[in-house]
């Protein structure tokens, strides 16, 4: 009797388990882009527009695609963060003065939008006070922080990833009462704007998609976990299990914000007050029932929790790499909780208060993007790995579509 021949798919199950122990860095950046600023900026787009902006979603997704592989592959071969060779490479005090200012308010509004958002999830779900609300954000923040310290990276790893599938399913469960009609949503894949407002939430949705935050952090994150991988087989072997941790981070983060703007799109357009996450949750629960509605309040509050917690450590970063500032990662992030606390403080509206902090961010992606692509087509620093021309040129169209989405919203809120 002839002995069985192994199925074909034996290999790629070996490759693949190859591979799982690798990933990890790219689902860690990758909540950034699920804070609470994703979550106010596309609820807001699709209760206003329907499904006019999808396409911003799809292509800010693939632009952060190659952003966050072109981020690791950096840290990978260098051993260094972005952030730590911007700062050697700017020998001019006041040139690593002003970018580290502009890194800086960067990473404030990322504060803002992750505290904010936390502390409106906090008041949802428990009726804190927004200010309660947030200090309770800030001191659960700061035992995930502590947790990175005491235990490490891959434990600070494995309780991200799962808030992120808390934030998956929170966020995705309103689809699957009310899913979209397809005719419309390829519709809203066709690229156009609709007024002012639809180009704000464009912007916004940007910024909350490939934030600069994100980009600091992924080379540091790979770093911490691998070091430097000198070329060979070994940082190939890496980096191809850095493209499937990419891809899958990716697929959840754009899968989930998708979802968001097409919840909204499908069961509350044109509903009056849902500017607002208040406004939204209320709707929710009056026409999807009060499951979906808790499921995303608590969608929300899993949202800020991961993602302020990455936000720190980005900030973190920056000081460390651009300045000779050092302030321990705890102590750094009690200074950033206190913006959020003036907002929450004051009674602005946080719903607003989140979105114009995504706005920022997306002033902010052209200084961290830039120079991301400027160094990775660099054969002295990446060796073989450099990028490929076509690599390059999809990354300067990328950066190139933001910059000018950001001047286009410049020109129209001071001419309009």
């Amino acid at each position: 009797m002839s002995t069985p021949t192994p199925a074909p798919s034996a290999p790629r199950r070996a490759r693949a388990l190859r591979v799982v122990p690798l990933l990890g860095p790219a689902l860690v950046a990758g909540v950034a882009y699920l804070d609470p600023g994703n979550v106010a900026s596309n609820m807001t787009a699709g209760a206003q527009f329907g499904y006019l902006l999808v396409w911003v979603v799809v292509v800010g997704n693939l632009i952060a695609w190659l952003v966050q592989y072109l981020s690791a592959k950096l840290g990978l071969a260098t051993g260094k963060s972005l952030t730590q060779i911007l700062g050697e490479r700017l020998t001019n005090k006041w040139a690593r003065r002003g970018f580290w200012v502009q890194a800086e308010i960067v990473a404030m509004a990322t504060d803002l939008a992750e505290v904010v958002g936390g502390a409106i999830a906090f008041n949802l779900l428990f009726g804190f006070p927004l200010l309660a609300g947030g200090m309770v954000m800030g001191l659960l923040s700061l035992f995930l922080l502590s947790l990175r310290d005491r235990s490490g990276a891959k434990a600070f790893e494995r309780v991200i990833i799962a808030l992120l599938l808390v934030i998956a399913i929170g966020f995705g469960m309103g689809l699957v009462v009310a899913p979209p009609d397809p005719a419309s949503v390829l519709g809203g894949l066709v690229p156009h704007f609709e007024g002012s407002a639809s180009i704000l939430l464009a912007a916004s949705i940007l910024g909350a998609t490939i934030m600069p935050h994100a980009i600091y952090a992924h080379s540091a994150l790979t770093r911490d976990r691998f070091g430097q991988v000198l070329a060979g087989v070994e940082r190939g072997r890496i980096l191809k299990a850095t493209r499937v941790d990419v891809t899958v981070a990716l697929v959840i983060a754009g899968g989930v914000n998708l979802a968001m703007l097409l919840t909204a799109a499908v069961s509350l357009q044109g509903l009056p007050g849902t500017d607002t996450l208040e406004g939204v949750y209320a709707a929710l629960t009056t026409n999807l029932g009060p499951v979906i509605a808790v499921m995303f309040a608590v969608g929300l509050l899993a949202s800020g929790l991961a993602s302020t917690s990455v936000g720190a450590y980005a900030g973190a970063e920056i000081m460390s790499g651009l300045t000779d500032i050092q302030i321990p990662l705890l102590w750094r992030r009690v200074i950033t909780l206190i913006p959020a606390f003036v907002i929450l403080s004051i009674g602005a509206d946080p719903t607003w208060a989140l979105i114009i902090s995504q706005v920022i961010l997306s002033f902010g992606i052209p200084f961290a993007l830039i120079p991301l692509v400027w160094l990775t087509r660099d054969k002295s620093i990446l060796g073989v790995d450099i990028n490929t021309k076509l690599t390059t040129g999809l990354a300067i169209v990328g950066a190139a579509f933001v910059i000018a989405l950001n001047l286009i919203l410049l020109w129209v809120t001071f001419t309009g």
